[in-house]
């Protein structure tokens, strides 16, 4: 009896320790998320409409699905972390919302805005464990308050980009290494004439501007993959039924 028990605890200690995740990164092309958890030893699929841009090429076209989220969204992901499209939810952009100014683009625009909402909620009702990233704008004063505000500095990544995290059933982000974010140079004119600008700001206007904006950064995409990958599988072992 005493061996049948200890080979019990065996068997259970061997389930728990292979338990693993299996994550979608929703609209992310750089992988840089995706990455962090596959070096993690989960499963983990980066889907957008544009092909993925990892520089770990071995997995790119195995764990990246180019095309709709919604026909990966509903397939038992333990997680799910989504980076929607900020074009018309943004508040850098509220100026062309200006119906008096700009008209139906403007109408239509707010229109856009709408369903870029809309897209947002569907990803947070889809799963259990849900983060959704965007930067300040039109989600927080319209949908719910974000659950915290990062930068990446807070992480090791000296820039500065205020990012808000909406977190479903996950902890907040623990700081993990604070550094100096970089300065990128100061303004010559206006009412911020002799104040540093950072990141965003240094951005020049180009086709790839919105791209660039959008870049994540290693430290914040490391620490979700070692501080949630915790929180999850806890929550999978204690679901476990032997």
């Amino acid at each position: 009896m005493k061996n049948k028990k200890v080979v019990t605890i065996i068997i259970m200690k061997k389930k728990m320790e292979v338990v693993k995740m299996k994550v979608l990164c929703a609209c992310e092309y750089s992988g840089i998320v995706r990455d962090a958890f596959l070096k993690k030893g989960h499963f983990a699929i980066s889907c957008d409409l544009l092909p993925c841009e990892s520089s770990m090429h071995w997995v790119s076209d195995a764990n990246h699905y180019q095309g709709n989220v919604f026909d990966i969204l509903y397939k038992g992901w333990d997680l799910v972390i989504a980076f929607p499209p900020c074009t018309y939810l943004t508040n850098s952009g509220i100026r062309w919302f200006n119906e008096e100014r700009y008209g139906d683009k403007a109408r239509e625009r707010k229109q856009l805005r709408l369903e870029a909402m809309e897209f947002v909620k569907k990803i947070w009702d889809s799963n259990t464990h849900v983060c959704i990233e965007n930067p300040v704008g039109y989600l927080s004063n319209n949908w719910k308050k974000p659950t915290q505000i990062i930068q990446p500095y807070y992480f090791g990544d000296a820039e500065s980009k205020r990012t808000c995290l909406w977190l479903k059933n996950l902890p907040k982000l623990e700081h993990t290494k604070l550094v100096e974010p970089k300065i990128h140079g100061y303004y010559k004119s206006g009412k911020k004439k002799g104040k540093p600008y950072y990141f965003s700001d240094a951005l020049v206007s180009s086709k790839d501007r919105a791209k660039d904006r959008s870049k994540f950064w290693n430290g914040v995409a490391n620490a979700m993959a070692n501080q949630w990958t915790t929180n999850v599988i806890e929550k999978q072992k204690e679901s476990m039924v032997f």
